[in-house]
């Protein structure tokens, strides 16, 4: 099993559950907006209402390991703090915190402790910025979330698809590139496709907006395909049973958004430009 492959696999089971039966949901078709600047501002507005909350779900995820399907299921806590700060816990092999995913301004996290992997791997995003192991870090569950800033230095191109206005950003530093399927009718975020060059990476699907507080409305479904065409692709899935707004204290903060030291695991790595560089087990 590669490196980049269990980063993959570690981030998808993190936010991941319920991919048994299809998600869908029926859209009408209504007018869509005038300009590409018109829809940026609308995505550009939603994170200002955005609030602090603790969700609880259970995870599922199916991906390919030498060759073969394997598919893992377990419950999941989250906890977001807007814009940066996020965090989550599943409970893998009878322990809690078997696996942990976090991230804030700074950077991310990523472990497992099951025997069979026992690994860390973190990185700064200063230094990641446009590679394509970026994909599958904490940034992609907070854009799926909503809770982060549009950038408006990429550039984007405005294109009409079925019930969907279509953002396709056109980045002048970054390889990746994306495009943001937005209802016409609500205004939500209801898929996010990443790209390298003309590959599709990755693609993000939100399925069933929830309110949390006034104004602000999550996915309570998202659905990851991760994988190039032509690749056998891993499937993931979260389904979120719970979402409620929460204070978070001081000392919550410093303990769930401060990146832990890599203690007890046998491999720990750093990313570095998208590349994964092994400093050895702690």
């Amino acid at each position: 099993m590669s490196v980049k492959f269990v980063i993959f696999f570690i981030v998808l089971t993190c936010m991941t559950s319920g991919c048994v039966s299809p998600v869908s949901e029926i859209l009408r078709i209504c007018p869509g907006v005038d300009s590409a600047a018109e829809a940026v501002a609308i995505l550009d507005a939603r994170p200002s209402n955005a609030v602090s909350f603790k969700a609880t779900g259970h995870c599922r995820l199916k991906y390919y390991a030498d060759g073969k399907e394997k598919k893992e299921k377990f419950p999941v806590k989250l906890w977001v703090n807007p814009p940066s700060k996020i965090y989550m816990q599943g409970d893998v092999a009878f322990d809690p915190k078997g696996l942990v995913l976090g991230g804030n301004e700074q950077g991310f996290w990523l472990a497992l402790k099951p025997r069979e992997i026992s690994s860390y791997w973190w990185g700064r995003w200063a230094q990641n910025d446009g590679s394509e192991v970026l994909l599958i870090n904490p940034k992609i569950v907070l854009e799926a979330i909503g809770v982060t800033q549009i950038d408006r230095g990429d550039g984007w191109v405005l294109s009409r698809k079925g019930s969907f206005d279509v953002l396709t950003s056109e980045p002048q530093r970054n390889l990746v590139s994306r495009k943001i399927y937005i209802s016409a009718c609500d205004k939500e975020i209801r898929k996010i496709e990443y790209y390298n060059g003309d590959q599709m990476v990755a693609v993000v699907e939100m399925y069933h907006y929830r309110e949390v507080s006034n104004g602000f409305v999550v996915p309570s479904v998202i659905r990851i395909i991760g994988g190039r065409k032509g690749e056998k692709r891993n499937y993931a899935e979260i389904r979120l049973g719970s979402v409620k707004q929460i204070e978070i204290t001081g000392k919550q903060r410093r303990r769930m958004f401060t990146r832990p030291r890599p203690r007890g695991f046998e491999h720990v790595y750093r990313i570095v430009d998208g590349e994964v560089i092994e400093q050895g087990g702690y």
